[in-house]
């Protein structure tokens, strides 16, 4: 089956799962069945899309007419064969049970077209098992979305041992199309990618804390501030719900043995009904207590190692069981968990023969099941790393950007953090430094364009998490205000045109880097601002002194001092913005401009930015240089070549020259 092919999606379960599934699916364009056992489960499953879409449709991210028109495509259904006799794609998003699973399957081969395909959205349970309660096992695969559906870009694409590549693709294709960044499972592996990497993780913060080695502000404050993470591991428990971390647990325990045996800990809290913040009370109490209290400064290097190690021994063992490569786990932890890089990035970078060694002395105290180091990352440890760090010949590799050369004579940054909505870490500096340089030192690039990958933001601002894991003293944050500004200076300063291409936000750090460019385009839903003051803080890239010079001191200092939000028409008014253009039509736009200003005499272009640096505070010094630039033009080969296009028409062909 072919994209194409697909047109119908029935959704099997209208809960949580479900109903955002079947909204994705609806405002891709999908007719949609979505079914559940009783009217009031699908009424109610019904409504929260109708409320969801409504709120998009607030926040302008989808027209009324766009919402309408999507929940049009939902048929709200309880009757099973109904819901699944004309699917093409049928997507299971019933309780996390294996029994009832098997159950929904027999009864949906029954009614569902013979050429249908069936994908489970389950976070653990066996793939191949469920296939072969059907008749097309070849047509059965998993898509495991990740909640909230509306909200979460990752979707892990299954296999399952009797899975068809060519149903492999068609899911694939279908969650891209749904807008969704699908990671390929080439192994049914127990907890496939995420859960396999972070279940065993939580697991593990939970034992240190029963066994006394760790208090929970440590493990907290070692994972959110030293690490980076997202949230501190037991506030995630808290959030995902201890009884449904435990559910998967002990499934990973029946399969893979006595290293995922749960913490008794977890068991505990369970049982006497203390399942979270869904309950009141978990590993931190929401009703009686403060809640999620993580300090800043209590964590350790011991549990950073702990956690880094056995991170690193998950990731080993999914590669060395072809279930997935490290780029592939990293790509899925970013989008799936938040994580500001993957694990795999993070355990080469702290080094993995420490990390194996800390795994090893931990083994030798505890002789626990779990702390046993396994022979993929022994092996791994001995090759220096789950990456090839080495550069390629005469290349230079980069982790938070890309650089692409799109042809006439334009170089394309493209910051590459959609999973981080594109914010800007230290290691963004240096690399944006780094990639500066390479494009000014390429005599075929004129023009320097940058975008922000996806739809969602050209950059939020800082990484403010990767900077407190980094360790956020006083003189550190000085010296990061300069490496930001001297980054940022370097790109302003540099002789070639830059275009910004600014589709989503543009917000705090991201505004910064946006004002160094010559000209920036916005898309129509394109959001600016200068939120520090907000936080307590001031610009520290730049903003104070550069922003004055383009929208004036007056409109600067509203827009640093409110730290409001303004959109893109507003700050085209203000003359931030020099062009607002349609949503669909910003990469095309941006890109056709770069391309003119690359067409043009870079010599000019060159003596034009200096000239115009040189006078922002120096009137003289400013029209000096440019008496100096124009007698220094007269004599280029690029003059002659504008004077005789000009006379006779044609388009000139600069050469710098």
């Amino acid at each position: 089956m072919e994209l194409e092919d697909i047109n119908t999606v029935a959704v099997l379960g209208a809960g949580n799962m479900g109903h955002g599934i079947a909204e994705v699916a609806a405002m891709a364009g999908y007719d949609v069945a979505m079914r559940d056992i009783k009217e009031e489960f699908v009424q109610n499953g019904y409504e929260q899309i109708e409320w969801s879409l409504d709120k998009l449709a607030e926040k302008d991210q989808l027209t009324e007419e766009e919402a309408d028109a999507a929940l049009e495509r939902v048929t709200p259904l309880v009757d099973m064969e109904e819901a699944v006799a004309d699917a093409d794609v049928v997507i299971e998003a019933v309780p996390e049970k294996m029994d009832i699973k098997k159950d929904v399957y027999e009864e949906v081969e029954e009614f569902a077209p013979e050429e249908a395909i069936f994908a489970t959205n389950t976070s653990s349970l066996s793939i191949t098992e469920l296939s072969e309660v059907t008749e097309r096992p070849e047509r059965f695969c998993g898509m495991h979305f990740f909640n909230p559906p509306v909200r979460m870009q990752l979707v892990e694409v299954i296999s399952g041992e009797h899975t068809a590549d060519e149903t492999l693709d068609a899911i694939e294709d279908l969650a891209a199309d749904f807008g969704k960044t699908p990671v390929r499972v080439h192994k049914d592996s127990p907890g496939f990618i995420v859960n396999r990497v972070l279940v065993p993780l939580m697991n593990e913060a939970a034992w240190m804390v029963h066994e006394d080695e760790a208090t929970v502000a440590e493990v907290d404050s070692t994972a959110k501030f030293d690490m980076g993470l997202p949230m501190g591991l037991f506030e995630l428990t808290d959030q995902v719900g201890l009884d449904v971390g435990l559910h998967v647990q002990e499934y990973m325990h029946e399969t893979l043995g006595e290293a995922y045996a749960p913490c008794p800990m977890t068991e505990e809290k369970v049982e006497a009904g203390e399942l979270g913040k869904k309950a009141g009370k978990g590993v931190y109490d929401y009703e009686d207590g403060e809640g999620v209290q993580i300090p800043t400064d209590e964590g350790q290097e011991w549990i950073a190692d702990r956690l880094l190690a056995v991170m690193a021994d998950e990731v080993a063992q999914l590669i060395a069981n072809d279930v997935a490569d490290s780029d592939a786990i990293d790509e899925a932890m970013m989008l799936g968990a938040g994580f500001p890089d993957g694990p795999a990035k993070l355990a080469d970078e702290r080094g993995l023969p420490e990390l194996l060694e800390a795994l090893e002395e931990t083994y030798e105290e505890t002789e626990a099941a779990r702390h046993e180091p396994s022979d993929a990352f022994r092996e791994f440890a001995d090759e220096d790393g789950f990456y090839d760090h080495d550069e390629d010949e005469g290349g230079v590799e980069f982790d938070t950007i890309r650089v692409e050369y799109p042809g006439d004579m334009v170089g394309h940054v493209v910051i590459d953090r959609p999973h981080r909505m594109n914010t800007i870490s230290s290691e963004l500096l240096g690399e944006l430094s780094t990639a500066i340089d390479l494009l000014e030192d390429d005599d075929e690039v004129r023009a320097i364009l940058i975008t922000g990958e996806g739809e969602k933001a050209f950059s939020a601002g800082a990484d403010v998490q990767s900077m407190a894991a980094g360790g956020a003293d006083s003189l550190g944050a000085v010296e990061l205000s300069k490496k930001g500004q001297g980054t940022f200076g370097k790109l302003e300063s540099c002789d070639m045109p830059v275009v910004a291409g600014i589709d989503g936000y543009c917000l705090g750090g991201g505004m910064e880097l946006a004002t160094c460019a010559d000209i920036r385009i916005a898309s129509e839903r394109s959001e600016l601002g200068q939120p520090e003051l907000d936080l307590g803080l001031i610009p520290g890239w730049g903003g104070t002194q550069r922003l004055k010079h383009i929208v004036g001191e007056g409109r600067a200092k509203e827009i640093i001092l409110t730290a409001d939000r303004y959109d893109a028409e507003t700050m085209e008014s203000y003359g931030f913005v020099n062009e607002v253009v349609g949503n669909d039509e910003l990469e095309e736009r941006a890109f056709e401009l770069a391309t003119q200003l690359a067409g043009g005499p870079p010599i000019a272009q060159k003596f034009t930015k200096r000239a115009m640096l040189a006078g922002r505070d120096d009137t003289e010094a400013g029209l000096e240089y440019e008496a100096s630039s124009f007698g220094h033009l007269m004599a280029t080969d690029d003059l002659m070549t504008g004077i005789t296009a000009f006379m006779s028409g044609d388009d000139p062909e600069f050469e710098g020259k």
